[in-house]
């Protein structure tokens, strides 16, 4: 009984408020543990629900096209990373809009966080259309740079081009949905995302295997589910946003409004979203030379990284989701001038999540067979290659857990305040420089194949964690202005 007592004393002490800011730092009433992890979960939960159902269901996505064999897995995924660098110039903007409309939300300035959102919406739907007409033109050439193979390039660039359509839907919805997380609204976002990734699945059944009278279109038709999918996403958002009984209250726009632009509001979302711009650009380009690399080492290596990928992002919606609470609770305490709440606030955060990861590593490690037989056929003798490769990867992900929680939930802590130009800055340098470089004297100087690539990567998400930790305890952050 002693033990437990002691045990019980040493979590309570853990997870106390009371002792995560000095004395000399508060700035004023400190609520209680049990209230500030009430507020905490109160955005928290749903976000990470939101995450989880998310990419349990892009997870089952994966499932779908698995079935058709392994080079679908493979051809799915060389399409993620172009895709992704077409829509970092949104990411970019939309990490602005979060920082913006908390912060406002924070100082009590409704009608400035909604025309900062009208503002974002239009100068996103413009730049949508310019981005969309790119993807069409240069599908063939950003999926032969993603290291596509002769047996999935049809495949990739038929997915590609049909995902670039819904480009526009998918930008905007996402601003939208940026904008909801910056004033606490999770709960809408979880309604938005989750209803439609269920609609993708339903049209994923329907159009992946030719069910109930519609044509098989086998990859192809698991694009026109994401897209249609997609637009209900966005059919959502506008009603949160322009219908009264979907609408929190902070958030609501008319058409009677001034959607005039206004060059400070613009300005306020771009000194955020200016940096991260730079950011979110060099990011993918780094993603994409190290999704490339691995793609050299052939088609049934990268099926086998894909379903690692698919475990790793699985894993990465706890810390992300955990993000989002703290970018719009840091935004919203600093906006209240309570930068110590804030601080309370963000380790919190960084508490939960390390809890989070020892679990998720645990489980992993584990069941590491059982979750790669998920995506891959053992009993078929022409995936038993890959599947054994996967179930490997299986303990690096779970090596990544610790360090990848922190990195996120620090970062988007650090996000919130308005320190974009420092994480920035860090995610460069580290995504890259570092991890290419190593992945490449990893695989072609050692010749440590994928696991070589999946090392860089480790030590690429250790540096991250570590410099974003050295910079959220100098406190420099709860300076910004926004």
């Amino acid at each position: 009984m002693e033990g437990d007592d002691g045990l019980a004393s040493v979590f309570g002490r853990f997870f106390s408020v009371s002792r995560m800011v000095k004395p000399e730092d508060v700035a004023g009433e400190i609520p209680s543990s049990r209230i500030v992890y009430h507020d905490l979960s109160r955005i928290a939960v749903p976000s990470v629900i939101e995450m989880v159902f998310m990419s349990l269901i892009g997870s089952v996505d994966t499932v779908m096209i698995g079935n058709l064999g392994y080079e679908a897995i493979a051809a799915v995924g060389l399409v993620g990373q172009p895709r992704m660098l077409m829509l970092s110039l949104f990411f970019a903007l939309n990490i602005g809009v979060t920082a913006v409309v908390a912060r406002r939300k924070g100082e009590g300035r409704k009608e400035e966080a909604n025309h900062a959102l009208r503002n974002a919406m239009l100068v996103i739907m413009a730049l949508s259309v310019v981005v969309t007409a790119a993807s069409l033109a240069w599908s063939q050439t950003l999926i032969k740079l993603a290291g596509a193979k002769e047996d999935t390039l049809n495949m990739a660039v038929q997915y590609f081009r049909i995902m670039s359509y819904f480009l526009p839907a998918s930008a905007l919805t996402m601003c939208i949905n940026a904008a909801q997380r910056g004033a606490g609204n999770t709960r809408i976002t979880l309604m938005v995302n989750l209803t439609a990734n269920i609609v993708n699945v339903i049209f994923n059944y329907l159009l992946i295997y030719g069910h109930f009278g519609f044509p098989r279109l086998e990859v192809e038709g698991a694009a026109w589910a994401s897209g249609i999918g997609i637009c209900v996403g966005l059919a959502l958002c506008i009603a949160s946003l322009f219908v009264k009984k979907f609408s929190d209250g902070f958030l609501r726009l008319s058409l009677k409004d001034d959607w005039r632009l206004r060059k400070n509001t613009l300005g306020s979302i771009m000194k955020v979203g200016g940096n991260a711009m730079v950011e979110q650009g060099a990011l993918r380009i780094g993603f994409f030379a190290y999704a490339a690399i691995v793609a050299n080492l052939g088609t049934e290596a990268f099926a086998a990284h894909q379903v690692g990928m698919q475990f790793l992002s699985l894993s990465f919606t706890f810390g992300d989701g955990l993000a989002v609470a703290g970018t719009s609770l840091v935004g919203q305490m600093l906006g209240q001038k309570r930068p110590d709440m804030a601080s309370i606030y963000s380790k919190c955060c960084q508490r939960l999540a390390l809890c989070a990861s020892i679990a998720i590593a645990s489980t992993v490690a584990i069941l590491r067979f059982q979750l790669a037989g998920i995506f891959l056929d053992a009993s078929n003798p022409s995936s038993l290659e890959p599947f054994l490769l996967a179930a490997d990867i299986m303990l690096m992900v779970a090596l990544f857990q610790p360090v990848q929680m922190q990195s996120v939930v620090t970062s988007g802590c650090l996000r919130g305040a308005g320190d974009n130009l420092y994480v920035a800055m860090i995610m460069i340098i580290c995504v890259v420089v570092i991890r290419p470089i190593l992945s490449c004297i990893a695989i072609f100087a050692f010749g440590f194949g994928l696991f070589g690539a999946w090392s860089a990567s480790l030590v690429d998400m250790t540096i991250r964690m570590s410099l974003m930790y050295r910079r959220f305890n100098s406190n420099v952050w709860q300076t910004k202005k926004v």
